[in-house]
Formats: C-alpha cells, structure tokens, sequence
C-alpha cells in the first residue's frame, strides 16, 4: 500500500459530532452528614436542594426545574435532572450547602453527563 492508500483508508471513518447540545443534564450526587443523626426522605431532600439553590441564586434559582429521579435514603445517594443551562447553576449551589437542620453537611457530585444511561454504571467501581 502506498500514499494512495493510507488517504483512502482514513477517508473511510467519519467523526460524529453532535448536531445540537442535549436538553437535560443528569448528576449523581451524594449527601455527606458526618455527624449522622436523622436521615431525609426524598421530600425533604427534594426541599434541600431547592433551599441551596434559593440561597445561592435567590427566588429565580429556586425556580429552576430539578428532579430528583432516584433517592436512596440507605445511601443518601440521588441522581438530579436538570435542564443544561441550569447545570452550573445547581452544581455550584449544591457545593456551596453547608447545613442541614443545623448540622453540617456537604453535598458530593459523583457523575455527570447528558446522558442518563453514562450514570447506569461507574468504570471506577468495576470488579471482574
């Protein structure tokens, strides 16, 4: 094979980029209580993250459509859906929440992507 070749060859693959950014974000997010005590339910952890996105960004920040698609209270682990342009938005207002109840805490954003199937598994935590 010659020069001729190898241009053939590499004009046979095609990258693929997407046409248009995607509507939602998805985040897996862990609460931290590291002096244990009670526990939120998904109600209230729904209400926690509205009140560290109204104390960061006030009542327009509050507005913002998040959901909350999975809780385990077990784990205080949850994944978020959020519309992309708010992404920022929630990302920083979670880690800025130091409090709940009273009690220190702290908000751990484990994954993020736009697509929901990319937080199904972590290459991280494989075992063979």
């Amino acid at each position: 094979r010659g020069p001729a070749g190898r241009e053939m060859a590499a004009a046979a693959f095609e990258r693929c980029v997407l046409r248009r950014a995607a509507e939602h974000h998805y985040l897996r997010v862990r609460l931290e209580l590291p002096d244990g005590g009670a526990r939120p339910n998904a109600a209230q952890f729904k209400q926690l993250v509205v009140t560290a996105l109204r104390e960061l960004h006030g009542e327009v920040g509050a507005a913002l459509p998040v959901d909350v698609l999975t809780y385990e209270e077990k784990t205080l682990s949850a994944i978020l859906r959020v519309i992309s342009s708010g992404l920022v938005k929630l990302w920083s207002a979670l880690t800025l929440l130091g409090f709940y109840q009273n009690r220190r805490c702290a908000f751990r954003v484990l994954q993020t992507s736009p697509f929901l199937l990319a937080l199904s598994g972590n290459s991280r935590e494989l075992v063979l």
